[in-house]
């Protein structure tokens, strides 16, 4: 005969409500930053905003994020600021959070037209950052965006 305390039994009780609402730490580890361009590469060098989002330098000099580092139809994610900016066509800039509004991960690809988590499968719009598939429900955050010649400041 198998007796459970009662500090036994609200222990598993604990555990058991925490498994059924998702709580797991391990598969927090596997929504982890990976950070990449469009190309799903992690940008090693070049300019990217601030945190406040006013341009910081980059690797050649002068701030801001160039206008040619952002592809048409494309994309750029920006991990360090948690930002991706896209060109959905030529001369029109948008920006928005590069957090998924599904479960937090960051966004690390940019193709197709959309900006892609890799954590459950969420994609968004270039063009609005509305929901195109996966769990999410929610579009992501938009920035603003402002263009002063060939730079572009998001905030």
């Amino acid at each position: 005969m198998l007796l459970v305390t009662e500090a036994e039994a609200s222990r598993r009780n604990l555990l058991t409500g925490l498994a059924a609402a998702g709580v797991a730490l391990p598969l927090v580890a596997a929504c982890g930053s990976s950070g990449s361009d469009s190309t799903g590469t992690v940008p090693s060098t070049g300019t990217s905003p601030t945190a406040a989002g006013t341009p910081a330098s980059g690797g050649g000099g002068g701030g801001g994020i160039k206008t040619s580092e952002i592809p048409v139809g494309g994309g750029k994610i920006f991990p360090a600021q948690n930002i991706v900016v896209t060109q959905p066509t030529a001369g029109q800039f948008k920006a928005f959070s590069a957090i998924c509004t599904h479960q937090g991960c960051p966004v690390n690809r940019v193709a197709g037209g959309t900006i892609d988590c890799p954590c459950h499968g969420s994609q968004f719009s270039i063009v609005d950052g509305s929901v195109k598939g996966g769990l999410a429900q929610r579009p992501l955050p938009e920035k603003t965006v402002k263009v002063t010649g060939d730079t572009l400041t998001v905030t």
